[in-house]
């Protein structure tokens, strides 16, 4: 797998987790995403390699990773079994919240838990009729003495099956639109959560996503930041969490390409190695130009968030042309493989599947488009 130039990187680390992903995640990725098999039965293996603290500094628990080699890290991760990697990443959507919204005592108090893969975070942002305009958003927190009441639905909440940690956006103002949203830290074992059923999903099947109910007593001290502040730290930790999805989908991208490479050495027809055909040639010359450009739009990102500059719009360009990429190059690995890649027989079949989803979450890709044009015009 490509990486970053190791003058970036912490290669020691990346090694391990390449090493981790080979003997630990590799044998089970097709089980996991055959089974539907949550990606959960790896937490303690992740949690061991320091992977669920990944995104945390070390005074909460965290590996204190720069951003290069966090997210080539998640690449690998999710080049590897994608499931697992959504899996991480809606975790670090959890801690992100608290580390950018919260208190030092809130940090302090929920932040190496979710570093140490003691509790698995969940962020609940989406609702049924919510998805991408977060601040129509129905859920409400209603004030009541030292508490807030919080009653709503939110769906396509990954990871919410298993989490101990929710962190759950709701309107503390109806009337203020986005500016009326607030984020709450929301402990599972308080009570008050209902859980539906997983979502039968196309890919990722090992990272599920379910729809769930909330009515409960929050503490007011479990609020993020002020009222009304909480659109603002989602749209920072979606900032975050969508270079995550840009470098995963660059991971799934480079997982394809290596299987229709080796496909395309080994495979003969008629007696000719099929490597001699130019147009599987020109293929993966498009395939590997394709995957270079994304990381290249990643890069200018990850520099500018280690810098400590805003990248929101680099996000949602990398977060765009990433996810569309690896759906171009996921089918044109299946089209090498020609009909074995259509079965279960083959990886390349399961990456076309993972890499459909990119397109969608933490923003679609018409959602990215809107956030670059509204800068470009502001601009």
């Amino acid at each position: 797998m490509t990486r970053f130039h190791a003058s970036l990187v912490d290669t020691s680390v990346l090694d391990s987790i390449a090493s981790f992903c080979k003997t630990v995640l590799a044998p089970e990725a097709r089980m996991t995403d055959r089974e539907a098999r949550f990606a959960t039965h790896h937490i303690k293996a992740l949690s061991e390699m320091g992977i669920m603290g990944m995104n945390l500094p070390t005074e909460y628990g965290g590996m204190g990773l720069d951003p290069y080699t966090l997210l080539e890290a998640m690449a690998n991760i999710s080049g590897t079994c994608a499931s697992t990697g959504s899996m991480v990443s809606a975790h670090f959507l959890c801690s992100d919240s608290i580390k950018f919204g919260g208190s030092e005592e809130q940090k302090q108090k929920y932040l190496p838990s979710l570093a140490s893969g003691e509790k698995l975070g969940a962020f609940a942002l989406t609702e049924p009729s919510a998805g991408s305009d977060p601040a129509s958003m129905l859920t409400k927190a209603t004030r009541a003495g030292d508490h807030y009441h919080i009653k709503g639905t939110k769906h396509f909440i990954s990871n919410a099956g298993a989490a101990d940690v929710f962190v759950i956006y709701a309107k503390t103002d109806p009337a203020a639109g986005g500016k009326g949203v607030s984020a709450f830290v929301v402990e599972k074992k308080n009570g008050g959560i209902t859980l539906g059923k997983a979502e039968p999903t196309m890919g990722l099947r090992g990272a599920h996503a379910f729809e769930f109910s909330i009515d409960a007593r929050v503490p007011a001290e479990n609020r993020l930041g002020d009222e009304g502040s909480g659109l603002r730290t989602a749209m920072k930790t979606l900032d975050a969490g969508r270079i995550d999805i840009a470098m995963c989908s660059v991971g799934i991208a480079e997982a394809a390409y290596a299987a229709a490479l080796e496909w395309v050495k080994t495979r003969k027809m008629g007696g000719v190695n099929i490597s001699t055909y130019q147009g599987l040639q020109w293929m993966l010359a498009d395939m590997a130009t394709e995957i270079a450009a994304a990381r290249g739009l990643c890069l200018e990102t990850i520099r500018k968030r280690a810098a400590g500059e805003r990248y929101s719009i680099e996000a949602a360009m990398a977060k765009l042309f990433a996810s569309e990429m690896a759906g171009r190059v996921t089918d044109k690995a299946l089209q090498i493989h020609g009909g074995y890649g259509f079965t279960q027989s083959y990886d390349v079949e399961r990456y076309v599947r993972d890499a459909r989803i990119m397109r969608i979450y933490e923003g679609t890709s018409e959602i990215q488009r809107n956030i670059i044009a509204r800068s470009l015009i502001a601009d």
